[in-house]
């Protein structure tokens, strides 16, 4: 994860969830420069820090139950809030477990284990706002 700020538009994937959200930005150059699992309740106050410190064009998250809801509440109580795009969120957890393991290969004895066995060692929803991203960008 690289600390610089992209030169180019960044996209800010969101996966929001009752208790936890993931959030991350990425650059046009698909470069993924910010990613975190947050408390849901500080959600809108991160999304806000980033939107200040990344020159964000669009907010992208999954067109799941709360998704409506999620993105009225966006609109209405950002200070700035950016576009907001929803996108195909089917089996983004699944793939984002496969994700996590590319991401940071098990080590020692864990690589032994199978990876549909292997219990993951933290939420992954970061990785999931970054595969909705991904699915915004691919989608042409």
């Amino acid at each position: 994860m690289s600390n610089h700020t992209p030169a180019q538009p960044a996209i800010l994937g969101f996966d929001p969830g009752r208790d936890k959200c993931g959030i991350a930005v990425m650059g046009a150059d698909r470069q993924v420069y910010y990613h975190e699992v947050i408390p849901a309740e500080v959600a809108l106050a991160t999304i806000s820090r980033l939107q200040q410190k990344y020159p964000i064009s669009v907010l992208v998250m999954g067109d799941q139950t709360t998704a409506k809801a999620w993105k009225r509440k966006l609109e209405q109580d950002l200070p700035e809030p950016p576009p907001i795009m929803l996108v195909d969120e089917r089996y983004s957890t699944l793939e984002a477990r496969a994700r996590y393991w590319q991401m940071y290969p098990p080590s020692g004895l864990s690589r032994l284990v199978p990876k549909g066995m292997r219990p993951l060692p933290r939420p992954v929803d970061d990785i999931v706002a970054i595969l909705l991203i991904e699915r915004y960008l691919s989608r042409g």
